[in-house]
């Protein structure tokens, strides 16, 4: 029982950590001069940290964040499937809004430590 009880809380702790990366990240973009719309928007395919707007380009971002680089840079937990699920995620946003004629792009923000490195065009479809 105890085990368990340590369990969630270890799972609420690493999630608001996320969390609060993720607001960290927002503000970055703000202060770039993008228009945040949503933060993390989730649907029954699955969840992006973050949909903001560039100017008239919408951008779906990934947030990832390690303490260190002990297990690998924050970028390459981005991979192939994890990819492939934000793209069905992101058409499933823009069926659903109705969106037509505008740019999408896919961009990653990796934050190591206390440094943030926002990768636009990270992937594409």
């Amino acid at each position: 029982m105890n085990y368990m009880n340590n369990k969630r809380e270890f799972i609420y702790n690493k999630r608001q950590i996320g969390h609060e990366y993720e607001r960290q990240a927002a503000k970055f973009l703000e202060d770039k001069g993008y228009h945040v719309l949503v933060l993390n928007y989730q649907n029954r395919i699955g969840e992006i940290d973050i949909i903001a707007m560039d100017g008239e380009c919408i951008v779906f971002v990934e947030v990832k964040y390690r303490k260190s680089s002990k297990y690998g840079f924050p970028i390459e937990a981005v991979n192939y499937q994890k990819q492939k699920n934000i793209i069905m995620v992101a058409n499933y946003f823009i069926m659903m809004n109705r969106i037509t004629n505008k740019q999408i792009r896919f961009d990653v923000i990796s934050i190591l430590g206390n440094k943030i490195q926002h990768v636009q065009n990270a992937f594409g479809v």
